[in-house]
């Protein structure tokens, strides 16, 4: 149970810092949206998604028992590309700057793992933020809307040629997303898992 109420904090810490890098990246290329609208702080109030903060992630913990990866979202920080100073890259910049910030705290938390001695109950705790943070960014890399890496996608694929195909992902991204948490979720965990080894040095769950 306590493990739980861990993983949940640290889950949703997570994504707060993720948005927080959105909102952070887009205020330095000139767009101030984030920041008008409150969205550039730590205050969970500010973040939390009724269905994605709250209800999904515990849809999650009673249908895996407790015992699978247990996911949610934040609402997604308002950004307003027109007022970007770095119109070519700016998007892209802004989208990379999640995933990447969840990268980061995960290879931090890794390599203290690796190279410290760290008491048990907090080595349980480094786990957890370099699983999930892992877990958080390779999950946003999926190119489907309306996560980052659909952003991505877009940005590199010819409008002329990919134009049908964009707005279909427009359209149906988010109903292929909800098939791909509940069938295609344990493909993002096995990677997770991997990078967390390569990190550490260790299995997870057998610290």
């Amino acid at each position: 149970m306590v493990i739980t109420i861990f993983t949940l904090i640290i889950l949703f810490l997570s994504i707060i810092i993720h948005e927080l890098a959105h909102g952070s990246v887009a205020l330095k290329l000139g767009d101030t949206t984030a920041k008008e609208a409150g969205r550039l702080t730590l205050n969970p109030l500010k973040h939390i998604d009724p269905f994605g903060t709250i209800l999904f992630p515990l849809l999650l913990l009673i249908a895996t028992a407790g015992q699978g990866p247990i996911f949610g979202w934040a609402k997604p920080v308002p950004v307003n590309p027109f007022n970007f100073k770095d119109q070519k890259w700016g998007t892209l910049k802004v989208s990379l700057a999640g995933p990447a910030t969840n990268f980061l705290i995960a290879i931090i938390f890794g390599l203290a793992i690796r190279f410290f001695q760290i008491p048990s109950q907090l080595l349980l705790l480094f786990g957890i933020i370099v699983i999930y943070n892992f877990l958080w960014g390779i999950f946003n890399l999926v190119p489907l809307p309306p996560l980052d890496g659909s952003w991505i996608l877009f940005r590199f694929l010819p409008d002329k040629i990919f134009a049908d195909f964009k707005i279909f992902l427009s359209r149906y991204g988010f109903f292929i997303l909800v098939f791909f948490i509940f069938y295609g979720l344990r493909w993002v965990a096995n990677l997770a898992y991997m990078l967390y080894y390569f990190t550490t040095g260790r299995v997870y769950g057998f610290n």
